[in-house]
């Protein structure tokens, strides 16, 4: 999960991008599909030290991944189910900041610090899903009835 997490964010970060006029048009997405690659092949790493080290690098990266997102949603503001990208983003963000401060201290650290932060990411996406699915089918709906 540890170095999965990042290159799932990545992807998701990369899909939306394409349906959205692509990377180069959108800046934040295209800088945290960067960060999340990276922050992959550093967990990786990382994982090989302690988890210590495990959680201060997903906690950095938790931290830039955040405030991209909070980023991309703000920009995206007006399209409609961008109140879960930003709750999402800045849950991630102090979620960051919380994981960074932890990994510095003498707290015994395992994948259970990390679990329930998978799991609200996972609950944003599915919300957002779900939310757009249903904005565009009655958008859909309205323009085939006028």
């Amino acid at each position: 999960m540890l170095v999965a997490y990042p290159v799932w964010d990545a992807l998701a970060n990369l899909i939306d991008a394409q349906r959205t006029g692509g990377l180069n048009r959108n800046k934040t997405q295209l800088l945290n599909f960067v960060i999340s690659i990276i922050a992959t092949v550093a967990v990786a790493i990382a994982l090989g030290n302690s988890m210590n080290a495990v959680l201060a690098v997903f906690g950095v990266w938790a931290v830039l991944s955040g405030l991209f997102q909070l980023a991309t949603a703000i920009r995206r503001w007006k399209s409609g189910a961008q109140w879960a990208m930003v709750l999402s983003g800045a849950q991630s963000a102090l979620a960051g900041i919380f994981f960074v401060k932890m990994a510095g201290s003498t707290a015994t650290i395992d994948i259970t610090n990390i679990a329930p932060y998978a799991a609200f990411g996972a609950f944003y996406f599915l919300v957002s899903a779900v939310w757009l699915t249903v904005s565009d089918a009655r958008r859909k709906s309205a323009q085939a009835a006028g």
